[in-house]
């Protein structure tokens, strides 16, 4: 008799997770469009009154299509990224229910958290596509800083120019901006030590997923 392998039953856990990851990234994706709804046609029941919600209502779904339409337009012949593109989404879905239920205003730690979280997610995400398989841990902690450094501050300039310089949040901008950048910077680090750990674990982690 044989001795029985792990690849029988590694399959149908495989398949498992993959659906789980795909079901999840299409309720993310729906959810966020129910909640931007929401906010466009009743602000204060969105949360987002003074808090740029049209731009929000704009620019979230253009960046919760930025992989697919990416995909659809240079990389069909290859499978679609979904862990990628969920761990991509997850911080317009966050941020916007976060404003839905006025976690931002209720919770003094909140916003710091959600800079921590959501740049850690997109890093993660970015990281899950674009890095190639073997490299050195220094090169993952280098490609990330190259993505979530820059997108923290770019978000940053956005939040100032769209709402934080008629908003009495611009007394403590400065402070807060340094904060924010920084604990985006930490998320950051921490999603390509994750990241990178995890592929070293498991080769096949992201194996699928790479369209860069």
């Amino acid at each position: 008799m044989t001795a029985p392998t792990l690849t029988a039953s590694a399959q149908p856990s495989a398949r498992s997770a993959a659906t789980a990851v795909k079901v999840a990234d299409i309720a993310v994706k729906v959810s966020l469009v129910v909640l931007i709804l929401m906010a466009v046609t009743d602000p204060d029941l969105g949360g987002v009154k003074a808090k740029a919600g049209g731009s929000r209502a704009i620019a979230y779904p253009l960046a919760m299509m930025l992989v697919p339409t990416i995909w659809w337009l240079f990389y069909r012949a290859r499978p679609f990224p979904w862990l990628g593109d969920l761990l991509l989404c997850l911080p317009w879905f966050t941020d916007t229910l976060g404003n839905r239920l006025n976690l931002y205003d209720s919770i003094s730690w909140f916003d710091d958290w959600m800079h921590f979280m959501n740049w850690a997610f997109l890093t993660a995400g970015f990281l899950v596509i674009t890095l190639p398989r073997g490299l050195p841990w220094w090169r993952s902690i280098e490609r990330a800083l190259a993505f979530g450094v820059p997108t923290a501050v770019l978000w940053e300039i956005v939040e100032y120019i769209t709402f934080i310089r008629w908003s009495p949040e611009l007394e403590t901008a400065y402070t807060d901006t340094l904060g924010d950048v920084a604990l985006g910077s930490i998320g950051t680090i921490l999603a390509a030590v994750v990241v990178w750990l995890s592929r070293r674990s498991n080769p096949h982690l992201g194996a699928p997923e790479r369209i860069g």
